[in-house]
Formats: structure tokens, C-alpha cells, sequence
């Protein structure tokens, strides 16, 4: 299968996911029938009845239609309400499970298979076309559906009257679907294809400058930054623009073919008039009517349009999910489909001889978890959702894998005997989509690496930038895939499911993410259980709790990304969360990044001093620790043990 032919089926995948089943939205739909014959009825029968009461006859002939007049006016306002709230009630409930089913397919894939993915970008398909979504059942299925029944009914109804009228009525709504596929296709689509690449550019232009604001600021480059997003915002306007304008012609030449199929309609029927009681009323109903359905057929070319735009979200939506995870990766049991599974459908039993033994569940767990539950007091019997949470029976909901849910991986690591024994290990990054496969000579790929780690040693590896440090810690962690052996008490680590090993190996990254929160609420959520006395006890060990008084206590706020704090700081308090969970083995990757070299040294003794001597520390660095803070010292160049 081609990629070509690949991407248009898993598109089709999600353009299926995004419709509501049949029995939730059948109701929209007839009430989406109602309100278009409803609004053809009222015509017709207001058409009737004015002409008729010309003519003077006693009221009581004419009384049952100004009775169908008022209910036709009623049951259009009635029936359009239900269509609304029906339509959108089972849409909206549906778009709720396509967006977090497409987050879960994207959580395998972070962090590292994202690396190639502009935020910009990736938040617009998160975003804006999975809201898009929304509008193949609203915009497109029901105006179609509803259009073209209508339109059916009418020909039909008319041709009770007038054989000749009705044929018209047919040939101009023919005329009128071509035309609005022909002309909103040729100008529309180029306008189309151009909108959503350039509405991927203007959020990434937004983003990199509010993102990097204070950089811009202080080299004065901010006026090239807005020039940047002003050229975005206008190329973007220029094709939306341009769409509309292909929308507005194509709906000018549907107003013109009903204002020509009247006139024809009144010709074609005026021959028969007098003849088979075809009287004047009756004619007047014919030659009005193809106005009220050009008016429900007037949403036809509205609707393709949308089509347009649907099935272009639809695309990018499956570019960003690919069909199958990067081999680089670490593969969960089952990807879980866009569409919202069936609660009761049983779980796929993985491939006999399958290389690598699959995880039960795909798990959502950070990076930094609760400690095990053997160090904190019970909360309550906890329940696994359908919605990828765990809920205690207190109410209080956390993260999958949290210490009070258990672990569901199939090996049991425990504290005092975990260490780490790799290999013949290889490992790689995933490459950019449509790049040529790794080779052994790229930068930080992991070639027969072995190395033991046992229980509360600390190991430095050390190289030169691109040896594969980083390689070895996201491997470690589980963020990327490997092959060879990776054991940790043990048990292989692939036999661990991920919220276990997460449980047991943590990770302070280079650059440690802060949220845009208080001191207190950047700690706690690595150890939801822990009271204020905790926290300080935890500060005081990384050598914090003086900078956080002065600072006013745990409510301090720390900005975006942690910009109201120093390097060595936001070191500090990732290292704080990471005593807070406990981990048996810790992995610091470049700990005194961005540290002045003076005070690094300070930094890494405070830091290895606050973790407990039976846990195990692998320091990431490239430059040179000193003495005695290490067990041993392991060089890694070009991916391999030097």
C-alpha cells in the first residue's frame, strides 16, 4: 500500500470516528426533515391561501389551511430547536471521545516521537481540526440528508399537480447540485488546501514570539517578530478571503436557478391550468414552491464546502497520529483507534512470537509519579475509569499508576535489590518522517552498551556532546525503545509496564519543566499525600528552604517554564520532587546545565548529598564531577563504552 493511498484510508478512519452512531443521531435527522418540510409546507400552503382568499369564498372553506399555516410556522421553529439540540448533543459527545482518544494516541509518543512536531502546529490539530470535526454530521450529513429528502418530497408533491412543473422543479435542482460541486470544487478547493498550512504557520508564529518575548525584547526584534505574524495573519486572511468568495458565487447561481425554475415552473403549468382541476391556487402553489426548496437547497453548496474543510482536518488529523508507532519507541499493547471503543469489547490478545512482550493497558503516566504505596498511608480502595483515571473511593482523582492504584505490569521490582544491568543495549531517536533510517554512526544512537548500576551506587557517564547521554537516560526511563537486554532487579524492563518502571527509575531532565504555578503545587503533584512539613523537609534537603521564605513560603509563584527562577534553582526543585517520589534510582542528565561553573560543584555535592545512599544515581555530564562524589566514572563515546 501506498503512503499516498494509506494516509487517505486512516483519514477515512477518522472522518468515521468523528460521526455519531446511527441510533444517537437519527433523531437530529428527522427532526432536520421536519424543519425543511415544514418551511416548504408554510410556503406552499401560505401560497394557497392567499390566492384562494382572493377569490372570496366563504371562510369556512379556508379555514383548515389557515389552521396548516399556523402549525407549519409552529412545527418549523419546534423542529428546528430539536434538530439543534438532538444534533448537537450527539455530536458534541462524540467529538469529546475522538479528542481524547487522539491525545492517547499521541501519549506514546511523547516525548520523543513528537520531537519533530511544531507546537504550533500540533496545537492547531488538537485544536482547531479536531473541532472541525464537528461539522461533518452538523454541516454536512444533516443539510444533505434533509436538502435532499426535501427536495425529493417536493418534486413528488408537485407532480400531483403539474407533470411539467415537476420536471423542471427536478432539472433546475440537478442543474443547481453540479453546479455547486463544479464551481466549489474549481475555486474553492485551491483556497482550501491553502488554509490550513498557513493557519499551522500564523499559531506557530504566535507561539514562538509570546514563547521567547523576552529574548526578542532584549535583542530589539520584536518588530521583526510581529512583522512575522502580521505577513502570517494576512496570507491567511488573503485565502480565507478567496474561499468565500468561490462560497458566495456558488450560492448567487443557486438564488438565480430558483428565481429561473419558478418562471420556468409557470410556464410548464400554465398550458394545463383549468384542466383536471389544476385551478389558480394550485398554480400559484407550483410556481412558488421551488422558492421554498431552493431556500432548504440553498445549504447544499454550504455543505460541500464543509466537506472540503472536514476532509482536510481529517488529513492533517491522521498525519499527526501515525498508523504505527516509530520502532524507536516503546510500544504500548494496543494503539487505541480514534473512535471511542465499546466499553464491553474485549481486549485484542497480542501476536504469538512477538518480539517484544506487550504492556497490559496504555498508561498515562508522567514523568514523575507517587512514591509506592508502601510509603504512604492508604487512601481508599481505588477504581480504574474508563477515562484513563484513577478515582479513590474518597473522590480524589489521580494520574494511572499513582501509589494507591497499584502497578498491572507483569514483573514486581523491589526497592531494596533494584539495580540496573544493561546489555548489548542499542537504542536510537526516531527519525523525521520520510528521513532515511539510522545508521550506527549517528549522533546519539546507543550501540552494544553494557553497564551495571547496582543499589545505591552512584555512576557518572560522561563524553562529548552527541555520544548518546541523553539516548541512555530517556532509554532508561522508557521514552525510547531498545533492543539487547535491559533488566532492573532483575526483571526485563520491557516485561515492567510503565507505570511501574517510572515508579522505580526517575528522571531529572537538562532543562526541567516548571509549571506556571505556586512552589507548593510543583511539588505536590509528585507526591499528592504530602503535607506542608513534607515539603519544607524536602527543601530543606536540596537546600531551598531559605530561598522559599524569602520568597513567600510555598505560595511563591515561579512563572512560565519557571522564569522567576535561576538554573541551579529549578535543578533544585526538580530534584525535590523526584525525593519526593522516592525513586530507587535516579537519573540526573546534565544536572548543572546552565549553572555558573563556580557554583556547579556546590550544586551537584547538595544534590547527590539529598538523595538517600541505598538509591542508586546515574549522573549524566559532560563535564568532569569532582572526586569522591562518584563510585566510577564511565565514558560513552560515538554510543558505545569507551
Amino acid at each position: 500500500m501506498s503512503a499516498s493511498t494509506e494516509l487517505e484510508q486512516r483519514s477515512r478512519e477518522v472522518l468515521r470516528s468523528a460521526l455519531p452512531p446511527i441510533r444517537q443521531f437519527w433523531p437530529a435527522l428527522a427532526a432536520g426533515f421536519g424543519t425543511a418540510i415544514s418551511a416548504v409546507a408554510l410556503l406552499a400552503a401560505s401560497a394557497w391561501l392567499i390566492t384562494r382568499a382572493a377569490e372570496q369564498p366563504l371562510v369556512l372553506y379556508i379555514s383548515a389551511v389557515v389552521v396548516a399555516v399556523r402549525a407549519f410556522a409552529l412545527s418549523r421553529g419546534v423542529f428546528r430547536y430539536l434538530e439543534r439540540l438532538w444534533g448537537h448533543d450527539a455530536t458534541l459527545n462524540q467529538l469529546a471521545g475522538v479528542r481524547s482518544s487522539l491525545v492517547r494516541r499521541l501519549v506514546p509518543l511523547a516525548p520523543d516521537g513528537l520531537g519533530h512536531t511544531r507546537r504550533g502546529a500540533l496545537l492547531s490539530n488538537l485544536v482547531d481540526d479536531v473541532e472541525e470535526l464537528q461539522n461533518l454530521p452538523l454541516r454536512v450529513i444533516m443539510p444533505l440528508v434533509t436538502a435532499g429528502l426535501a427536495a425529493v418530497a417536493s418534486v413528488i408533491f408537485v407532480a400531483f399537480l403539474s407533470p411539467p412543473a415537476a420536471g423542471v422543479l427536478a432539472i433546475c435542482l440537478i442543474v443547481a447540485f453540479a453546479l455547486a460541486v463544479w464551481v466549489g470544487w474549481a475555486a474553492g478547493a485551491r483556497a482550501e488546501r491553502a488554509i490550513s498550512p498557513l493557519r499551522s504557520q500564523l499559531s506557530d508564529a504566535l507561539v514562538d514570539e509570546l514563547t521567547a518575548l523576552d529574548v526578542l525584547t532584549a535583542y530589539g526584534a520584536t518588530d521583526a517578530a510581529a512583522t512575522r505574524v502580521r505577513r502570517a495573519d494576512e496570507a491567511l486572511r488573503s485565502a480565507i478571503i478567496r474561499r468565500s468568495s468561490a462560497q458566495g458565487l456558488t450560492s448567487g447561481a443557486v438564488s438565480l436557478l430558483a428565481g429561473a425554475a419558478s418562471l420556468l415552473a409557470l410556464f410548464a403549468a400554465l398550458p394545463g391550468l383549468g384542466e383536471g382541476g389544476f385551478t389558480g391556487p394550485a398554480l400559484a402553489v407550483v410556481v412558488l414552491l421551488p422558492m421554498a426548496v431552493f431556500e432548504v437547497f440553498g445549504t447544499v453548496p454550504l455543505a460541500l464546502a464543509s466537506l472540503r474543510e472536514v476532509r482536510g482536518a481529517a488529513t492533517r488529523i491522521a498525519e499527526t497520529v501515525p498508523a504505527e508507532i516509530p520502532p524507536e519507541l516503546p510500544t504500548p499493547t494496543s494503539a487505541p483507534a480514534l473512535a471511542p471503543a465499546s466499553a464491553s469489547a474485549p481486549a485484542s490478545a497480542p501476536a504469538s512470537g512477538s518480539e517484544r512482550a506487550p504492556k497490559p493497558t496504555l498508561k498515562l503516566a508522567p514523568v514523575f509519579i507517587d512514591a509506592p504505596a508502601t510509603d504512604t498511608p492508604s487512601r481508599g480502595v481505588t477504581t480504574r475509569r474508563n477515562d484513563g483515571v484513577d478515582e479513590d473511593d474518597d473522590g480524589v482523582l489521580r494520574p494511572l499508576g499513582s501509589a494507591q492504584g497499584g502497578s498491572t505490569g507483569t514483573g514486581s521490582v523491589q526497592i531494596g535489590d533494584t539495580g540496573i544491568e544493561l546489555v548489548g543495549l542499542a537504542a536510537r531517536w526516531p527519525k523525521r518522517s520520510g528521513e532515511a533510517a539510522a545508521s550506527v554512526d549517528d549522533a546519539g544512537t546507543l550501540n552494544d552498551v553494557d553497564l551495571h548500576v547496582a543499589p545505591g551506587e552512584r555512576v557518572l557517564i560522561t563524553g562529548p556532546s552527541g555520544a548518546g547521554k541523553t539516548t541512555l537516560a530517556h532509554v532508561l526511563v522508557r521514552f525510547l525503545d531498545y533492543t539487547g537486554s535491559f533488566r532492573i532487579g532483575g526483571i526485563e524492563a520491557r516485561d515492567i509496564s510503565d507505570d511501574e518502571l517510572r515508579r522505580t527509575i526517575g528522571l531529572c531532565e537538562q532543562d526541567p519543566y516548571l509549571f506556571d504555578e505556586s512552589l507548593r503545587q510543583n511539588l505536590i503533584f509528585a507526591r499528592d499525600t504530602a503535607s506542608d512539613a513534607d515539603l519544607w523537609a524536602v527543601l530543606d534537603r536540596v537546600g531551598l528552604s531559605s530561598w522559599a521564605h524569602e520568597r513567600g513560603g510555598l505560595d511563591a509563584a515561579l512563572g512560565e517554564r519557571g522564569v522567576l527562577v535561576s538554573g541551579g534553582q529549578a535543578q533544585r526543585i526538580a530534584l525535590a520532587r523526584a525525593l519526593l517520589a522516592d525513586f530507587p534510582v535516579l537519573v540526573l542528565d546534565e544536572p548543572t546545565a546552565g549553572v555558573d561553573p563556580d557554583a556547579s560543584d556546590a550544586l551537584l555535592h547538595d544534590m547527590l548529598g539529598a538523595v538517600d545512599r541505598n538509591h542508586a544515581v546515574v549522573i549524566i555530564s559532560h563535564v568532569a564531577v569532582p572526586a569522591g562524589l562518584v563510585d566510577r566514572t564511565v565514558r560513552l563515546v560515538a554510543g558505545r563504552i569507551a
